[in-house]
């Protein structure tokens, strides 16, 4: 069976074709650098953007993967959550073509795709604990299996990927921020600049970056920015966000250990998980608790279709999911709000 999937839903266009067994026969990810001068993501030039690579990304699968569209199985989409405008280019590029070839198609979240992720490549222990870490969202969930996901935490004000576009920006470095201030935090020095840790003493799973990104701009605005400032914020900011992970993940097992749920694995997905530092930091931790950390390819880390594609696949084997032409595009699609 051969699935095409594709993704829309921020400001990458990016589609795939690959079997029902996970191998990918050609993955086409298209960034727009348009919005690096803006130092974030403006939605109508996303829209734009799309509408503008879609066609090219789609003409260049197919030729790749020697594939003839006739022969293409299954066409899947991200429904939602994402900009509306954005959604909507990949949405309706791919019901046409489902239309004009006669084949189904599925609408798929977002989230939902990068929760499953880690499982193209990892032999999976269900459940396991999964932090989603993107320029949209910043969340913990519990999956038991495919489609059961419990949401156990989540930020109150910014994601962590756009903490980190924000501080960069403040700093006067590139967009997105992430590569940049973790190339930068390399010379610098840890917590030699004073950053706060938002709702440290209480209980909760949720997070908040506002708070901190406030702290490194009256910084900023107190002192000359150089190269040497630059670095030591950076490696400030970045080792306190490990600090957050950490103590989250830390409340998060012992939430879970009073309600006898062992947990063997920790997924780190999105784009923010890419992250060297993180990831090595949170791997100590989970090895002296002895639970492996899985990752998806380092493709698949960031908005893609192959993780669209994998996620469409997993439901149909593994749920009584439907294809619905439909299915209308949500800015807001909640994570169980298609089964």
């Amino acid at each position: 069976m051969l699935i095409f999937s594709l993704e829309s839903s921020c400001d990458e266009t990016s589609i795939c074709i690959m079997n029902s067994d996970g191998s990918i026969l050609s993955h086409k990810i298209a960034s727009q650098e348009i919005h690096t001068k803006f130092g974030g993501v403006v939605p109508e030039l996303a829209s734009r953007s799309h509408l503008a690579n879609i066609q090219t990304l789609y003409k260049d699968c197919l030729k790749e993967s020697s594939i003839n569209p006739k022969n293409i199985d299954v066409f899947c989409a991200t429904a939602g959550p994402g900009l509306i405008g954005s959604l909507l280019v990949g949405s309706i590029f791919t019901k046409s073509l489902s239309l004009g070839f006669n084949k189904p198609f599925y609408a798929i979240n977002h989230l939902e795709g990068h929760l499953l992720s880690p499982t193209i490549n990892n032999i999976i222990n269900y459940p396991y604990l999964c932090f989603l870490l993107t320029g949209g969202h910043t969340q913990i969930y519990l999956v038991n299996k495919v489609n059961e996901y419990i949401l156990l935490g989540e930020t109150i004000d910014d994601a962590m990927g756009e903490a980190f576009d924000k501080v960069a920006k403040l700093l006067n470095l590139s967009y997105p921020g992430g590569p940049a201030i973790e190339k930068s935090a390399k010379k610098g020095i840890i917590d030699s600049v004073q950053l706060p840790h938002p709702l440290k003493n209480k209980k909760t799973l949720d997070f908040s970056f506002s708070g901190i990104k406030t702290s490194v701009n009256l910084f900023v605005q107190k002192n000359k920015i150089n190269e040497n400032l630059i670095n030591n914020v950076s490696a400030s900011f970045q080792h306190k966000i490990l600090e957050i992970l950490i103590h989250k993940f830390d409340l998060t097992l012992k939430k879970l250990n009073k309600e006898k749920i062992n947990i063997k694995q920790l997924a780190l997905v999105g784009g923010v998980s890419i992250n060297k530092y993180l990831i090595s930091g949170l791997k100590e931790i989970c090895d002296i608790k002895r639970i492996e950390i899985i990752t998806p390819p380092k493709k698949m880390f960031g908005d893609n279709a192959a993780m669209i594609g994998w996620a469409c696949i997993q439901k149909m084997k593994k749920t009584n999911f439907k294809s619905n032409i439909y299915f209308k595009e949500n800015p807001r699609l909640q994570i169980n709000e298609q089964k």
